[in-house]
């Protein structure tokens, strides 16, 4: 038996390309005589489709393209991802589904029964749990297909009550085929690949793993399908952050074709998986789900063309770098905007760093914009002492300007803020904070450093100077990042245990940080939550990213 893994990258809602895309691929199987197709969760639609769910045209032009799919599995059986409307009044409209299609003809729908609501996920929201259990024959095979998150719960996840495989198992499937929309984070790779590994160890039997690909705002999917055999090796595995087409053999033996890519005994249980910050961990894969998060808002948004401020500091470098990596050097605006406090150093280093990526850059300084802000203001300000108000007039100068050339030239405006700024307030609203989408606002200072080694990997892209300097804001006469925030080796640390490990400030605490900065740190954290509800979105690249998958509130006190 044939099947074959179509792993590809959807537009949500954009159903014309999407269904083109699937047939495409329906055709090229049935060129291969493949007997099998598996398409990823909710492939018809997009993942995660959120409250266009709640339209009712949605799910009706979900339904004609599953009808046109349909008149093209003529010889030839289909497993895609769709909603279903629940019939029953009881709960929830709507199932997370997969449709087995063979001969014109959907012979069975399977639902999701593990909707998981938590992080970025909120399934739980629109869809009905499956109460139901039924295997798929497919060429006198039975095929147990489950969804996603179905095959994390073996029995003992907290969240749920049902094991849909456990329910399956009385079925004597000779193969598992899991559909799922899993969004990269650093650690997910051996994640993913523990939890199939499970699968295979517990039941018995291969799995075959399609996953989508492609960016959704700020969820980054890295696809990576698998196939493993039934001694839980992994003996396929697709391309990671790009579209593939694989086929594999099934054979009577009960077993999937290939040679062992990863043995069993060598793939990572979860316990592996770091508990500590460790900068450079999956840096090439962090720099390519980035660079893919970039390339895909642009394209599914309809533009072509990115402006960032370049202060001559790390952060606008690593941003412009991947910027020119995911849009071209053509399209990658960069603005120079030197201040009376920009040392001469930083505007070298800006521009050399454009030429040597060939971007095209200006140099437009706001002294005089800066000096007209302050006197307009003198009458209120009354002589009182320069401080933190001066320091935002000249970052919401930028913002402004940036914002201006956006504006008439068409261009998306790249955020360089990093984590550790966005954790502790470190940024100005309206300033430095502002644009269309957040480029390094899910990495620490640490790994945004790490970044930039991994750039000049090969030949020097940064300047050396921008990432030896001491990081500043250039806002005052020699600041520098020290003087406001501890040590980035320790500040990044800190918050690592409280974002993503969630960790209290006692358990904190008692892993040797002193008192009072662990107290400092937590409170800077949590008092600048109101900054971050108004950040745009951030491309996620770690389990625990601020936005949608971190929702705590704005006058909230822990500590």
């Amino acid at each position: 038996m044939q099947i074959v893994l179509a792993q590809q990258n959807y537009h949500i809602g954009n159903f014309e390309s999407n269904t083109n895309k699937i047939i495409s691929a329906i055709k090229r199987a049935k060129e291969i005589q493949a007997d099998l197709i598996v398409f990823s969760e909710l492939a018809i639609c997009g993942y995660p489709p959120r409250d266009f769910l709640y339209f009712e045209d949605f799910i009706h032009q979900c339904n004609l393209s599953i009808e046109k799919i349909k008149n093209e599995s003529d010889n030839i059986a289909v497993l895609i991802g769709a909603p279903q409307k629940n019939n029953n009044p009881k709960g929830k409209s709507l199932y997370n589904s997969v449709y087995f299609i063979e001969n014109k003809i959907i012979k069975q729908i399977i639902n999701k029964t593990c909707l998981p609501t938590y992080d970025v996920f909120d399934e739980d929201r629109y869809f009905e749990p499956a109460s139901e259990w039924n295997i798929v024959e497919c060429k006198g095979k039975k095929i147990a297909v489950t969804i996603c998150e179905d095959i994390w719960n073996m029995g003992n996840h907290p969240l749920y009550s049902t094991c849909p495989m456990d329910m399956l198992l009385k079925y004597s499937p000779a193969l598992m085929i899991n559909l799922s929309a899993s969004p990269f984070d650093y650690t997910h790779e051996e994640d993913r690949k523990s939890i199939i590994k499970a699968n295979v160890l517990k039941y018995k039997i291969p799995m075959l793993y399609c996953n989508t690909v492609g960016s959704q705002t700020e969820i980054v999917f890295d696809g990576t399908s698998l196939a493993f055999d039934k001694d839980a090796n992994l003996i396929g595995q697709l391309s990671s952050f790009k579209e593939d087409f694989q086929s594999f053999t099934f054979n009577d033996n009960g077993n999937i074709e290939g040679e062992i890519l990863e043995k069993s005994t060598n793939i990572s249980n979860k316990e592996t998986i770091p508990n500590q910050l460790q900068p450079a961990f999956n840096i090439d894969l962090i720099y390519q789900t980035i660079v893919l998060g970039i390339k895909d808002y642009f394209l599914k948004m309809g533009f072509t063309k990115a402006i960032i401020g370049s202060s001559g500091g790390i952060d606008s470098a690593v941003t412009i770098a991947l910027a020119v990596e995911a849009l071209g050097k053509e399209n990658v605006l960069a603005l120079l905007m030197p201040s009376n406090f920009s040392s001469a150093h930083s505007v070298e280093d800006a521009v050399e760093l454009s030429k040597k990526l060939q971007n095209p850059y200006h140099i437009l300084p706001i002294n005089s914009i800066y000096d007209s802000f302050v006197h307009e203001l003198q009458p209120i300000f009354n002589s009182l002492p320069f401080n933190v108000a001066e320091e935002n007039i000249q970052s919401r100068t930028r913002g402004n300007l940036l914002m201006a050339v956006a504006n008439k030239f068409g261009y998306i405006l790249l955020n360089t803020s990093n984590k550790s700024e966005l954790a502790t307030g470190y940024g100005t609203l309206y300033g430095d904070m502002a644009g269309g989408i957040s480029v390094l606002g899910d990495c620490y200072k640490l790994q945004v450093y790490e970044l930039a080694k991994y750039i000049n990997m090969k030949n020097e892209i940064i300047p050396s100077n921008i990432i030896n300097k001491p990081p500043s804001a250039e806002l005052r006469p020699n600041q520098k990042d020290s003087d406001s925030l501890p040590a980035y080796s320790i500040l990044d640390n800190i918050l690592f245990q409280y974002i993503e490990q969630t960790k209290g400030p006692d358990e904190i605490k008692s892993m040797g940080y002193e008192n009072d900065l662990v107290n400092q740190v937590l409170k800077m954290v949590n008092a600048n939550e109101y900054k971050r509800n108004q950040f745009c979105p951030i491309i996620r690249i770690s389990s625990k990213a601020f936005g949608v998958g971190r929702r705590m509130p704005i006058v909230g006190k822990y500590l």
